[in-house]
């Protein structure tokens, strides 16, 4: 009986290992400064060098919609109590 039950865990934690489904990576560091006149690809706002905005320093990542500025180091969750981002500058 141990026989096959330890033989049914095994089947399925390698059936697990298979066919699981990639997890997601943590969110993606940005650039430490924003010297590139361009942003990567984000879902929400828009990239503000495109679109004639300049950041206060090197160091700001985004504008947030009600005018507070973000030096966030990761993109998810830049601005999320803030009404979101307006413009990203990295």
């Amino acid at each position: 009986m141990h026989a096959r039950l330890a033989a049914a865990a095994v089947t399925v934690a390698l059936t697990g290992l298979v066919f699981s489904a990639p997890t997601a990576s943590a969110a993606a560091a940005l650039p430490a400064t924003n010297t590139a006149h361009h942003c990567v690809h984000h879902t929400t706002g828009l990239c503000g060098w495109t679109h004639h905005q300049r950041p206060k320093n090197k160091t700001e990542t985004a504008k947030c919609k009600d005018a507070s500025l973000s030096y966030s180091r990761h993109s998810q969750g830049t601005c999320s109590r803030h009404h979101g981002v307006k413009y990203w500058f990295k």
